[in-house]
């Protein structure tokens, strides 16, 4: 499986310099850990303070690991840092607008995640080449059920055989998102997930390089 960390300096301590100080060292440990992607969520800053941070973020990164960076909401801070990518939000623009957008200025692959609530919004995001898509929330509040993640992930689909014969392309690609720990990892692994998605999971963490480890084991 995946990991997939969500940032928010909110969650530390101190003043807003520290704040910001302790999340680009917490993003240096996730990518040196082996983190594969982290997304960048800080929807109360400007746009300029945004960029900077996010400029930031991705220089911890290229020197300390190979995780990808992808930008909350904001195409245009992405491309202009030349993030990754972009996540989007459920009320966002929808992720083919996105890559249209990032195909009139860069040439590589520009990575589109999308937030989903349901099934029915992971096939829109599929439909619209989105790279994969992260559901939830799932065991907190008005959570997602398994049963729910296994549909989306398409984990009990049996593929049709005149037209998968020698068809050897992946299922689109589902992240459980919410109140993940590494127990429910496990279940969210046998429902068909392709990674976990959360914040405290990978911020509050003492041994994120064990954490990585197990993750991708299931």
């Amino acid at each position: 499986m995946l990991s997939y960390y969500v940032t928010d300096r909110r969650q530390f301590a101190g003043t807003e310099a520290e704040r910001r100080a302790r999340l680009l060292q917490t993003i240096r440990e996730a990518s040196a850990a082996g983190v594969d992607y982290i997304q960048l969520r800080e929807p109360d800053l400007a746009i300029r303070e945004l960029e900077r941070l996010a400029a930031e973020a991705l220089r911890a990164i290229r020197n300390e690991g190979a995780s990808r960076l992808l930008i909350h909401h904001r195409t245009d801070v992405a491309l202009a840092v030349e993030a990754d990518g972009v996540h989007l939000a459920d009320n966002d623009i929808a992720a083919s607008e996105a890559r249209a957008l990032a195909a009139k200025v860069c040439t590589r692959h520009f990575i589109v995640a999308v937030s989903c609530h349901s099934t029915q919004e992971v096939r829109l995001a599929e439909s619209h080449g989105a790279d994969f898509a992260v559901l939830g929330p799932m065991f907190a509040g008005e959570k997602i059920a398994l049963t729910e993640l296994r549909e989306a992930a398409q984990k009990d689909r049996t593929p049709d055989l005149r037209v998968e014969a020698g068809d050897t392309r992946r299922r689109f690609g589902v992240f459980a998102a919410g109140e993940v720990n590494l127990e429910r990892a496990t279940l969210c692994a046998a429902a068909g997930a392709a990674g976990v998605s959360g914040t405290r999971l990978f911020q509050e963490c003492e041994e994120l390089k064990a954490l990585i480890i197990a993750i991708g084991a299931l």
